[in-house]
């Protein structure tokens, strides 16, 4: 069986305030055609199908449009989960709608879809709070996918505290999972997890959760886990969150992967390549793993230059990429600067000045008089706090400006 696993698609996600929706409808396309392509079989989207709870009428359809060409009329199925952007209510609405073409929508983890049979012949068998069991004509063993959308640990204790006990919250969590897997994971089938959380595996260093995520997973949401926390029935472990494509170590063989966004969505990512994992699956095996790059996309570059005459060379170098320049200087970038360098390329996001210090030591703080007029005494605090850099005409004019109001 072959399975494809993507996730973190933002739809909807802008860059600063540049829209970025044309090219996910061309990495979305080259996912669907990887998926013919490789004749897939089942497909996980790990979350974090839109960049917000409310997402626009645009981002929506582009993702109706998407899953129905991939579901191919429920010849394949497709599994989504909601991640911690997502709407867990809008992830759940149109699933009595979608479960009939094969894609079952999953926003919370109490969420338990009854069996059903698609007129593509394909069944799900079996069902249970956070688990689901496919039969397929084509082959005589099951699927069986252990499935847990983003959840904030408030939420997770009150699901599962009732029956579990009075644990600590991720403990909760990992004998779920684990009581999933000893009910209904023998090795006479293909046995999947799908989860949106953040994770790490054994003995790995703990940097490589983007900074704009921590803030929504940490605070209310669910700590870090490790990849101990699997059950060892478990052959693939798609996961959803991190942005880079991550195969975590553990103590198993069994591959457990974040697949990554599909698009570089913030310059913490700048240069990164972005993939699809298409696993092909035996029971009881070790399965053999594709990591499959897109294209699809504009690149996002970051360069640091120190005179403005090598920006400008390197900008026309790189005019299909969304760029973030660093200038360093030792004054201000000015209004003139600025525009011979939007001239030169269209798609700068931004420029940051690097502020080196003159490291003149005549303008101190100890040199202050109060015997001084205004101006003089506005530009030597200025210049202490601004690493000895004096203000510029625009600054003292709206300083002007302000005195004469008084």
């Amino acid at each position: 069986m072959k399975v494809l696993h993507s996730s973190d698609w933002h739809l909807g996600k802008k860059l600063e305030n540049i829209s970025r929706l044309e090219e996910q409808k061309l990495v979305l396309n080259e996912i669907v055609d990887i998926t013919n392509n490789q004749d897939i079989d089942v497909i996980i989207i790990a979350g974090d199908i839109y960049d917000t709870a409310n997402p626009s009428n645009e981002a929506e359809e582009l993702f109706y449009r998407t899953v129905k060409k991939l579901s191919n009329n429920g010849k394949r199925i497709i599994i989504i989960i909601a991640g911690n952007h997502d709407s867990s209510d809008g992830i759940n609405a149109p699933n009595p709608i979608a479960k009939m073409n094969g894609i079952f929508m999953i926003g919370d983890l109490s969420k338990i879809i009854k069996p059903l049979k698609l007129d593509s012949g394909i069944e799900l068998i079996n069902s249970d709070m956070g688990f689901l069991e496919f039969k397929f004509d084509k082959y005589d063993y099951p699927l069986r996918i252990i499935t847990t959308p983003y959840v904030n640990e408030l939420r997770l204790k009150k699901l599962l505290s009732a029956k579990h006990g009075e644990k600590e919250v991720l403990g909760l969590l990992e004998e779920k999972w684990f009581e999933l897997s000893d009910k209904y994971c023998d090795k006479k089938g293909i046995n999947l997890l799908t989860a949106h959380l953040y994770m790490a595996g054994k003995g790995e260093v703990d940097d490589i959760e983007p900074l704009d995520e921590r803030s929504i997973l940490h605070i209310g949401g669910l700590r870090k886990l490790f990849t101990n926390s699997i059950p060892k029935s478990i052959q693939y472990t798609a996961l959803g969150h991190l942005h880079k494509f991550n195969l975590l170590k553990s103590e198993s063989d069994f591959p457990i992967i974040y697949s990554g966004a599909i698009l570089e969505y913030s310059f913490s990512e700048a240069m990164q390549d972005k993939y699809v994992i298409v696993s092909e699956i035996f029971p009881n095996s070790i399965p053999e793993i594709k990591k499959i790059e897109l294209k699809s996309g504009r690149k996002l570059k970051r360069a640091r230059f120190k005179n403005i005459d090598s920006a400008i060379e390197w900008l026309k170098n790189n005019l299909d990429s969304y760029v973030e320049l660093i200038i360093v200087t030792d004054s201000y970038i000015d209004m003139d600067i600025q525009k011979m360098l939007y001239d030169t390329h269209d798609k700068i996001v931004s420029i940051i000045p690097e502020v080196i210090s003159k490291n003149n030591k005549d303008d101190d703080f100890e040199n202050f008089s109060l015997s001084e007029d205004f101006e003089s005494l506005f530009k030597k605090f200025f210049k202490y706090k601004n690493n000895n850099l004096d203000p510029s005409e625009d600054i003292m004019n709206l300083l002007k400006e302000i005195r004469s109001i008084e």
